[in-house]
């Protein structure tokens, strides 16, 4: 009875790992499939609405892969990291042959249903997983380049969401808005993990960390800050499809103070190296962002 007790706690144990190492509090960021709903005016129509929120329990199943394969691959590296030796993996809560085996069937369910839902919703998925693995085996040793793959996970998500839709509307403004902020995020992040570990013994554990600077970081946020905030006011006076009244130019106190509160979390709270979390955390991130979207929804699909 008791070794039957214990099979099952260990079970139970593994699958609690499982979870928390696909990482499903993360999921949030493949909100940006939305994007294309939401701005080509379709949030209302339910053949897109269930289209998307489909392609999204797709595409986060497609990300919990790659967080799969990214902690098998650095599963000594995060041993010697001062948090990232409590995940799962690394603590020895969970089995590296469980992580291994639900790394490859995931894609097995994962593939086939995106190319079921829509072929070149497929084919975005793929190139998203084929872009992750090159960032777990080469391009995250590779400064700068690192971070421009990350950056491009997220414009890939907003491409997902626009194969889903039929956009009639989308700006290509958009696209380049996204780079902007995922640069911004993922420079936030290299930072504050540099910042992190600078004096400490498990430093060692990213050697790419050791390429960069907090002078050098601390330049590309500016450059990713005026870059987002230009391309996204160019978007709400100069796009096709916006509400003639420029109503849309409104939204960007919103987005202006969004990247400024990152910047003060960074710089004064010292956060920042997680976005997911900063979202999931930080009340006054949560309501800009929430005024943002109502503020965007509003003036789309009630003064346009």
């Amino acid at each position: 009875m008791a070794s039957s007790t214990t099979a099952v706690n260990q079970v139970i144990g593994q699958v609690r790992g499982l979870i928390r190492t696909m990482r499903p509090r993360q999921w949030v960021k493949n909100g940006f499939i939305f994007v294309a709903l939401v701005f080509d005016r379709k949030l209302f129509q339910p053949e897109y609405l269930l289209a998307t929120i489909a392609g999204f329990a797709l595409f986060s199943l497609a990300a919990s892969t790659v967080y799969l394969i990214n902690d098998v691959v650095d599963i000594d590296a995060d041993r010697a990291h001062p948090t990232k030796r409590n995940r799962p993996l690394p603590s020895g809560q969970l089995s590296k042959t469980v992580a291994i085996g639900a790394a490859v069937s995931l894609p097995l369910i994962v593939l086939p249903l995106s190319f079921l839902l829509r072929p070149s919703f497929g084919f975005v998925v793929a190139g998203y997983l084929l872009l992750q693995l090159a960032y777990s085996f080469q391009l995250k040793h590779i400064v700068i380049l690192d971070v421009m793959a990350i950056a491009a996970g997220f414009v890939l998500r907003v491409v997902a969401g626009v194969v889903l839709v039929d956009v009639l509307r989308f700006s290509p403004w958009l696209y380049v808005f996204t780079t902007g902020m995922a640069l911004f995020l993922g420079f936030g992040k290299r930072r504050q993990e540099l910042d992190m570990l600078k004096d400490s013994p498990g430093s060692q554990s990213r050697a790419i960390l050791e390429q960069y600077s907090i002078t050098l970081l601390d330049e590309l946020l500016v450059i990713c800050v005026a870059m987002s905030l230009l391309t996204y006011s160019l978007y709400t006076f100069s796009s096709e499809g916006l509400p003639s009244n420029n109503a849309m130019m409104l939204t960007i106190p919103f987005v202006i103070y969004g990247f400024f509160r990152y910047l003060y979390l960074i710089h004064v709270r010292g956060e920042g190296h997680a976005p997911d979390e900063v979202i999931l955390h930080d009340r006054p991130m949560q309501i800009t962002v929430g005024l943002w979207g109502l503020a965007a929804v509003l003036i789309l699909y009630v003064s346009g």
